[in-house]
């Protein structure tokens, strides 16, 4: 269906607070990843008019990382517990083409932590456009790692080692429950990685000083050699 992808009317839209529960039903349905994630806080973005008084258009979730290193490496260990991760935003296609920016920019102001970081995937080939039109800074590439992958599961890294998460042996155990030969590891996807900071003037300076990383040029082009999403799913396929 063609959509008239003119510049949204913040006239014509509302962004509000949702249950995560309800946000995480549509991200799992709507969301290309069609997965959860760690969702504290949630948001929508409405369409108003209609009977009851507007229509949801889009959502937008913030989490605590599940990975607490994470927490730490931003703006160091007396800031860990004021951050969040930007873990899914999902926008109807039929929402003029600012209507991200809209909704990550007004839902920010309602958040209770100062800090959020997000990534944008490069097997996807996502570069973070819709970041750097919200002003966010680039702060380079994840780190290279490699994630235990079983043979014809298409499951998250995170989802594979969960049941064993804290044991120094997952690996083995691993291996115990599926096999040696379809217990392999992948290179995981390199990600863009992006923060902003929801404060006010003095502090947002005061945040910018404690920052650990680097801000760099915005990327234009993905010239990262991530496997695709295809490479990926051949590569979980099992053997004839």
């Amino acid at each position: 269906m063609w959509y008239n992808k003119g510049m949204l009317n913040k006239n014509d839209y509302t962004v509000e607070s949702i249950e995560t529960s309800a946000a995480l039903n549509i991200v799992v349905e709507k969301h290309y990843l069609h997965r959860v994630a760690p969702c504290s806080r949630a948001f929508g973005i409405f369409e108003k008019g209609g009977f009851f008084g507007g229509t949801l258009m889009g959502v937008v979730c913030y989490g605590v990382p599940a990975y607490n290193p994470i927490l730490k490496s931003i703006c160091g260990e007396e800031e860990m517990n004021n951050v969040y991760e930007l873990t899914r935003l999902w926008i109807d296609d039929s929402v003029p083409k600012n209507g991200e920016s809209f909704l990550i920019s007004n839902s920010l102001k309602l958040l209770d932590k100062e800090i959020i970081v997000s990534y944008a995937d490069s097997s996807y080939d996502h570069l973070g456009i819709v970041y750097q039109s919200s002003n966010w800074h680039f702060i380079g590439l994840t780190k290279p790692t490699r994630d235990i992958r079983i043979k014809g599961m298409d499951l998250h890294p995170a989802s594979v080692t969960d049941k064993f998460r804290g044991h120094k042996n997952r690996k083995e155990k691993l291996i115990e429950m599926f096999g040696e030969e379809n217990i392999y590891k992948d290179d995981r996807a390199l990600k863009y990685r992006y923060v902003t900071f929801s404060t006010n003037k003095r502090r947002r300076k005061e945040l910018m000083r404690k920052l650990t990383y680097p801000i760099l040029p915005y990327p234009k082009v993905n010239n990262v050699k991530s496997k695709s999403i295809e490479e990926r799913a051949e590569a979980r396929m099992v053997s004839a």
